[in-house]
């Protein structure tokens, strides 16, 4: 039994399909916050329920009353906290949720995991706290310099996970994202905005010059990963991204030509609470999980406008 927070979110929605479809019975938590459009997550969660193995229950991580019932109704044999405040722009607005939900509710489930004797805990980390560090990033770069509450956030929960596995030994994986698309995106964020925006000949916005590089990682790669990290490893923190970063520029150029259609551009200052590229060192994820990426941009981003175009009657209503 698995239980798996932010199971309606973009990327614990494929993680929890991916393991139902194993065979796995799954207890799925979600608050279903408005920081996005709940019409896509109530979407995703209703591919979920289509399994027996799938269990639901509407929840915020940040409530400890709230997890403490859940955790004393279900058989849970480990935990994957992917439930979290994310986007490193929103969290400048309101930096109060962030830390509530992504420290807090993450304290909460390791401590609620350390009082049941489960065994393995892995969380989602973000590429994020590598700002100014030297690249390709690598798990044993200082991760002290975040530019958002976003990426201080998660920082501060990665540290509580280590204090809990010094402490205690839970087994905990740490895992750091880097930038995620696929079908089923994030409205928030550019590959989901890009597409959309571009097929409706509306602007999209870009800042900075577009030559800023990320890299870009598929959801389904992103997915396995995090199921290869429920094995035993200790303590570790390990890089999940393709390992090859593309400039934002390329990206559109690619969405206009799978769309057929030319992208009009409104260009803004680079934000100073965004980092100029990302390239994820993935040695220790093929050492230790036996990963390594198998989608490349180009076949992952024709998926995505392919989910894009057989869903367009409905994601028209989507508010970005």
């Amino acid at each position: 039994m698995i239980l798996l927070t932010g199971c309606a979110g973009f990327i614990g929605a494929r993680v929890a399909e991916m393991l139902l479809e194993k065979g796995e019975m799954v207890i799925g938590v979600d608050d279903l916050n408005n920081y996005y459009d709940v019409q896509l997550k109530k979407w995703r969660l209703g591919n979920l329920k289509r399994f027996s193995g799938f269990k639901f229950f509407k929840a915020d991580i940040s409530d400890l009353n709230q997890m403490r019932k859940i955790f004393k109704k279900t058989g849970i044999k480990s935990v994957i906290n992917l439930a979290a405040r994310a986007g490193v722009r929103a969290s400048i607005e309101n930096p109060w949720i962030y830390f509530e939900v992504n420290v807090t509710g993450n304290l909460n489930l390791l401590e609620l995991s350390r009082q049941s004797g489960i065994k393995k805990y892995v969380l989602a980390s973000t590429s994020s706290v590598y700002a100014g560090a030297g690249m390709p990033f690598r798990e044993t770069a200082n991760p002290g310099n975040p530019l958002s509450p976003y990426a201080a956030s998660k920082r501060a929960a990665e540290i509580t996970c280590y204090t809990c596995h010094h402490l205690y030994g839970l087994d905990i994986t740490v895992l750091r994202y880097f930038t995620v698309y696929g079908p089923a995106g994030r409205p928030d964020m550019s590959p989901f905005r890009f597409i959309r925006l571009i097929d409706e000949g509306k602007p999209i916005q870009v800042y900075g010059d577009g030559n800023q590089k990320r890299d870009f990682t598929y959801v389904d790669d992103i997915a396995l990963g995090t199921i290869k990290a429920l094995k035993p490893a200790g303590y570790e923190i390990i890089n999940l991204g393709n390992s090859k970063p593309f400039r934002l520029n390329e990206f559109i150029r690619m969405i206009e030509a799978m769309l057929g259609k030319r992208a009009k551009i409104k260009r803004y200052p680079f934000h100073s609470a965004d980092i100029k590229a990302t390239w994820a060192d993935i040695g220790k994820a093929k050492n230790i999980l036996d990963w390594q990426p198998q989608i490349d941009l180009k076949t992952g981003l024709k998926r995505t406008v392919d989910w894009y175009k057989e869903n367009r009657h409905w994601l028209k209503t989507i508010k970005m």
